[in-house]
């Protein structure tokens, strides 16, 4: 049975289809969108309708309104809470050394002193040094000290949309959900990923996805395609989860006759955008993911990469480099922008709870790579590895 809920928000999507010139409608599992601009929206964003979609007519507006239920009319959620405005928001590196510093920020004084340090260092936007404030550009913003600026940044922009969209009844309507949401937010009942708080606000077109799934074919083009599809969504705030297990070996040929470089090899070049991107100058390093199937014939190489550049920069340390996280030693090295994960399969966990045989098999031909392979010892040096 179809909840009131339900219904109310499939006439509201309905609505804003037929609004916007598109015809929505439903047939059992199928949807389908039709008008000039259908082509440009992805079927899947849509959510289960009515066959026929309603009229504006149709719609109950007291039924759909929204309601107030941790708010006042009249009265501004951040009213009902204690500030304080004269807080300092700290982060120490390795050595205890302030690595972010923002005096004089305004928090409500039952927020943490966590909370302060993170939402400051990390979400306020604004030059986050004097060296950058000096530096040209054509815009001066100010930095944001109160988090009564970031909400309201993020609210106003939401808000502000449902308008120009015409999602509101009323501008009573519109009022009623920018307060709640201010309350919701302002009192941590719910949180917004980062991509929300980097760029609702300041972006034109803000990228507010937290995670992209991406994938990959065995040529130079589609390799090329993922750096720079990989540098846009870094640069959005955001992080990417990509399987390699598509790239040919470097154990296999190419077309013209070398071999190939192999994906351990192409990670480099990925690394080392995203360590140079991070998150777009969003104040924290870039979300990467890498995997590759257990059964891809470069997989030891994928599974020792990073502890091998890590032996590295402990040796650039005894050397006198500096250690800590962005220090010289680490930025020197490769591999250490991505989360590296293994995908096992259940074959290969009974071969290794029964003491077996591993093959791995070439990616363009599907033949046997590599000789078996006893896998229990194998299996306890790659979760050492993992493990360090």
């Amino acid at each position: 049975m179809t909840s009131r809920i339900q219904r109310e928000a499939d006439e509201i999507v309905a609505h804003a289809w037929e609004r916007d010139g598109l015809t929505l409608w439903s047939s059992g599992s199928d949807t389908a969108i039709s008008g000039t601009d259908a082509a440009d929206i992805p079927v899947q964003c849509v959510s289960e309708a009515k066959p026929g979609a309603p009229t504006s007519e149709h719609i109950n507006i007291d039924e759909r309104r929204i309601a107030r239920h941790f708010t006042r009319p009249d009265v501004d959620p951040y009213d009902e809470l204690e500030w304080e405005s004269d807080r300092t928001a700290v982060i120490a590196g390795a050595d205890g050394a302030p690595v972010f510093e923002q005096k004089e920020v305004e928090f409500p004084k039952d927020w943490s002193q966590n909370a302060t340090n993170v939402v400051a260092s990390k979400y306020f936007r604004g030059p986050l040094s004097e060296a950058a404030a000096a530096a040209p550009h054509p815009d001066a913003p100010i930095r944001e000290r109160s988090v009564k600026q970031l909400i309201d940044r993020v609210v106003n922009s939401i808000t502000d949309w449902g308008r120009a969209g015409a999602y509101y009844a009323d501008e009573e309507e519109a009022t009623t959900f920018q307060a709640e949401l201010k309350h919701i937010l302002v009192n941590q009942k719910a949180c917004f990923n980062s991509p929300v708080w980097f760029n609702l606000g300041i972006e034109e077109k803000p990228q507010c996805s937290a995670c992209f799934i991406l994938s990959i074919d065995d040529s130079m083009d589609s390799i090329l395609e993922w750096y720079r599809t990989e540098g846009r969504i870094f640069k959005g705030g955001s992080g990417s989860g990509i399987n390699l297990s598509q790239l040919r070996s470097s154990k296999e040929r190419l077309t013209a006759g070398g071999l190939a470089s192999g994906p351990v090899s192409f990670m480099r070049g990925a690394d080392a955008i995203a360590g140079t991107i991070k998150s777009g100058g969003k104040t924290r390093r870039a979300a990467k993911m890498v995997i590759l199937n257990v059964d891809h014939p470069d997989i030891e190489e994928f599974v020792d990469c990073k502890s091998k550049e890590e032996r590295k920069a402990y040796a650039l340390g005894e050397a006198g480099y500096d250690v800590s996280l962005d220090g010289d030693a680490w930025i020197s090295i490769q591999y250490q922008n991505a989360n590296n994960s293994v995908r096992v399969s259940d074959e290969f966990m009974r071969a290794v709870l029964d003491d077996g045989e591993w093959q791995t098999h070439y990616v363009t031909t599907g033949e046997p790579a590599k000789g078996p392979s006893t896998l229990v010892p194998v299996f306890l040096v790659w979760a050492h590895k993992a493990y360090h």
